[in-house]
C-alpha cells in the first residue's frame, strides 16, 4: 500500500492532523498472534473491546480503594500497606502512562475532538479528571509507601480513593458509552482495525507482552492480599422494609 493510499484508509478526510505521526510510519502485521487470539476466543478482540477491558482492571482497582477506604475508618492498622501501594502502582503504570496517556490521549481524543459532537465536548473534562486521577495515586503512593496510613490523615487518605473512585465510575462509564463509539465511527473499518493493531503493538512494547493480561494477574494477587477474592462477597441483601408501627 503506498503512503497517500495508507492516508485515505486512516481517515484522514477527517483532518491529517488529529493522528499522531506514529501512525504514520505503518503497522506491523502480526496477523498469526490476532488469528490465535481469534481461534481461542471466537473472534477478534477489537479495539474498543480491548480499551474496555482495560477498564475492566481499573475498576478493579477502584474496587480495592472503596473496600481499603471503609477499613481506614474502622482500623486503619489492618490494612496491607503494600497492597494497596502495588494497587496504586498499577494503576498508574496500567491505567494512567499506558491506557491513558499512549492510548487515548495520543490517538482516541484527538480524532473524537476533530470528528465533533458530544464526544468532542467530553475531552476538556475527561483530560482535567485524567490529571487529577495522576495527583491522587500520587497522593496514595505517598501515604501508603510512608507508612501513613496508621496516621492521623487516614481519613484523608479514604476520602481521596472515594471521591478518586467516585469520578472515575463517572469517567470510565461515559469512554464506554460516547467516546469509544464515536472513536470508532470517526475512522472507518480498515484504520480502526489497524489502528486496534497499533495498540497491540504499543501494549507489547509497554509490558514486554500481553499488558492485559500481566495486569490481570497483579490485580488478581491485590484483591487475594485484601481478602476481596471471593466475588460472592460483594452480594447485595435482600432489602427488608422498615416496619410501622
Amino acid at each position: 500500500m503506498s503512503q497517500q493510499d495508507r492516508r485515505h484508509a486512516l481517515g484522514f478526510a477527517i483532518g491529517i492532523g488529529c493522528v499522531p505521526a506514529l501512525l504514520l510510519a505503518g503497522c506491523t502485521s502480526r496477523s498469526e498472534e490476532r488469528s490465535d487470539q481469534a481461534g481461542q476466543s471466537g473472534g477478534e478482540v477489537t479495539a474498543n473491546e480491548d480499551l474496555m477491558r482495560e477498564h475492566g482492571i481499573l475498576r478493579r482497582i477502584l474496587l480495592v480503594y472503596r473496600e481499603v477506604a471503609r477499613k481506614l475508618a474502622v482500623d486503619p492498622a489492618s490494612i496491607d500497606r503494600d497492597a494497596l501501594a502495588s494497587a496504586a502502582t498499577l494503576f498508574r503504570e496500567f491505567g494512567e502512562r499506558y491506557h491513558e496517556q499512549l492510548l487515548e490521549e495520543q490517538y482516541i481524543f484527538p480524532l473524537v475532538r476533530k470528528a465533533g459532537g458530544t464526544g468532542a465536548q467530553l475531552i476538556d473534562t475527561l483530560l482535567v479528571q485524567h490529571a487529577r486521577g495522576r495527583a491522587i495515586t500520587g497522593f496514595i503512593l505517598d501515604r501508603a509507601k510512608a507508612g501513613r496510613t496508621e496516621s492521623g490523615d487516614s481519613a484523608a487518605l479514604a476520602d481521596a480513593m472515594t471521591s478518586f473512585s467516585r469520578m472515575y465510575e463517572a469517567h470510565a462509564a461515559r469512554e464506554d458509552t460516547v467516546i469509544f463509539p464515536a472513536f470508532k465511527r470517526a475512522i472507518g473499518r480498515q484504520a480502526y482495525e489497524e489502528l486496534g493493531e497499533k495498540f497491540e503493538e504499543i501494549e507489547h512494547r509497554e509490558f514486554g507482552g500481553d499488558g492485559f493480561d500481566l495486569a490481570l494477574d497483579k490485580v488478581t494477587a491485590i484483591e487475594s492480599a485484601l481478602g476481596l477474592s471471593d466475588l460472592a462477597r460483594f452480594t447485595a441483601p435482600i432489602p427488608v422494609a422498615p416496619t410501622r408501627g
